[in-house]
């Protein structure tokens, strides 16, 4: 059964269930922002596979599995992995900035990356401030 975002579920719920599912924008969001940065590292040069494109690889993974692992504990336990989920994406902003600075892949895709990173972890504290709320 197919569970769609409404107003009634909760907005943790909804992302959890958005993002294993893929059909709203909060979970779509996650899952594109990894598959884009494995797109742009395939750019990168071939000296860096072990270096900064695993890194980057990695960061873009970790944030929607920690958020994945966080779901499946108790409340305080999510807020934390969601709180982790941040750190992911900052670290990722970071590795996207110095792939910048050393002319890895297109300038253009990189900085559309690195928003796009900013827009992710600015929805992550989104959720934070509503579960202090709650």
């Amino acid at each position: 059964m197919v569970r769609t975002c409404s107003n009634q579920v909760s907005e943790v719920v909804a992302v959890t269930a958005c993002m294993t599912i893929g059909s709203c924008a909060s979970g779509r969001r996650l899952v594109n922002l990894r598959s884009t940065r494995i797109e742009l590292t395939q750019a990168f040069p071939s000296t860096e596979r072990f270096g900064l494109t695993a890194q980057i690889r990695r960061s873009a993974v970790s944030i929607p599995s920690t958020i994945a692992e966080g779901a499946g504990r108790d409340g305080r336990a999510f807020h934390q992995f969601l709180q982790y989920s941040v750190g992911s994406a900052s670290e990722l902003e970071t590795q996207l900035e110095i792939a910048g600075e050393l002319a890895y892949g297109s300038g253009k895709a990189i900085a559309a990356a690195i928003s796009e990173t900013r827009a992710v972890r600015k929805m992550l504290w989104g959720l934070i401030n509503s579960q202090q709320e709650s």
